[in-house]
């Protein structure tokens, strides 16, 4: 009877062990799909902004606030790992959108939605309802006027204002959006003084490598939602 005791007792513990390490790798998986993909219906609370930013209003807002946050590093957060960015002080109308964008937890949510090898990637975008809310929360249809921002170029790991049109004489960017160049100095010349540089990676060019080389349809948009999200650096 003793013997039996001590026999069960061992099951238990064996049971008992098989038991923890099927809940550990539940609990892993949990949160690895919640990394890769957020729940889009978890309800959080959203910042509303003082103005909807139009374009008569957006300069002269942006300056003010870009005056009153000092911020210039993002981090820009993706499954494959993150990338670091410096904000051009010499394009502070660039800069002060951005920050004051990720102040309001815009790009929380929002897709890498363009992937092209060798030339660029490019965030800020998807076809979310979420997504279209927040526009049209913080303004649909105000755009940035062009900065030369020191006569700069499209080098390797710049960060430049995307537009919607590419037949655009003012040269203005689309808010919302940004890419990264990542292709050569030959590869650039109808970039150059065309689309704003406001910025530069600093750390995670070998993410952003990883990044465009990612299975896209025809449009360059990857077949897998890429989610993103972008918190402020600075102190």
């Amino acid at each position: 009877m003793k013997n039996i005791l001590i026999i069960v007792a061992i099951l238990s513990l064996f049971v008992g062990c098989e038991d923890s390490k099927k809940r550990t790798t539940e609990i892993k998986e949990t949160i690895l799909k919640k990394e890769l993909i957020p729940n889009s219906n978890t309800k959080k609370k959203e910042l509303k902004p003082k103005i909807k930013l139009t374009n008569e209003n957006a300069v002269s807002f942006l300056t003010e606030f870009g005056e009153k946050n000092l911020e210039n590093n993002i981090r820009v957060i993706t499954p494959y790992g993150n990338i670091d960015i410096e904000l051009f002080r010499d394009t502070p109308i660039h800069r002060a959108n951005i920050i004051y964008l990720v102040k309001q937890k815009y790009f929380n949510n929002t897709f890498l939605h363009r992937v092209v090898p060798n030339f660029i990637i490019q965030a800020g975008s998807s076809d979310l309802k979420s997504t279209f809310k927040k526009r049209a929360r913080i303004g649909n249809h105000y755009r940035l006027p062009y900065e030369k921002g020191n006569s700069r170029i499209h080098t390797y790991g710049s960060i430049s204002g995307a537009k919607e049109y590419r037949k655009n004489p003012d040269k203005m960017t689309s808010p919302f959006e940004f890419f990264i160049y990542l292709g050569s100095n030959t590869s650039n010349k109808h970039l150059n003084g065309n689309y704003t540089v406001f910025g530069k990676v600093t750390k995670g060019m070998d993410i952003v490598e990883i990044l465009s080389e990612l299975p896209a349809d025809e449009q360059d948009w990857p077949l897998n939602n890429i989610y993103i999200s972008v918190e402020i650096l600075d102190q």
